[in-house]
C-alpha cells in the first residue's frame, strides 16, 4: 500500500494547489461537524460511491480520528487508482480542529437545566 498520511497543515497547503477533501464519516458524523468544501462519501456506501470532483486532483481522505482511514486505505487506493492521487489526514477532522482549522459545527441542543428552567 502506498497512500502517505500527510499532516492537517500538509493539507491545508495542499488544498491551496487543488487538492479535495474527501470525508469518508457516515451522515450522522458529518451533521455534527463536517469541513466546510469536503466531498462526502461515506463508507457505508464507499463501494458505489463516486470520486468524479477528485479526477486527475490530489485527494485527501478523512475520518473523524484517522483509524477508519488507515484501516480502509488499501479500499480507498483501488477505488481511486485511475481518478485521483490518495493521501490520508492523519489524526482526521480532530487534528484538522487542533491545528486550528475551521469547522462547520451543529448547534448543540441545550443542556437539561436549561431545557428544564431556562438556563445553563
Amino acid at each position: 500500500m502506498s497512500v502517505k498520511t500527510i499532516s492537517a497543515t500538509d493539507a491545508q497547503r495542499m488544498m491551496g494547489d487543488g487538492a479535495v477533501l474527501v470525508d469518508i464519516r457516515e451522515p450522522s458524523e458529518t451533521a455534527r461537524e463536517r469541513i466546510n468544501g469536503a466531498i462526502t462519501l461515506p463508507l457505508s456506501s464507499f463501494a458505489q460511491g463516486d470520486l468524479r470532483a477528485a479526477k486527475g486532483r490530489k485527494a485527501i481522505f478523512f475520518c473523524a480520528s484517522g483509524g477508519r482511514t488507515r484501516m480502509y486505505a488499501g479500499q480507498i487506493e483501488s477505488k481511486a487508482k485511475g481518478v485521483c492521487d490518495v493521501y490520508v489526514l492523519g489524526g482526521g477532522i480532530a487534528a484538522w480542529r487542533r491545528a486550528g482549522f475551521p469547522t462547520v459545527q451543529a448547534p448543540r441542543p441545550p443542556g437539561l437545566l436549561q431545557r428544564l428552567f431556562g438556563r445553563g
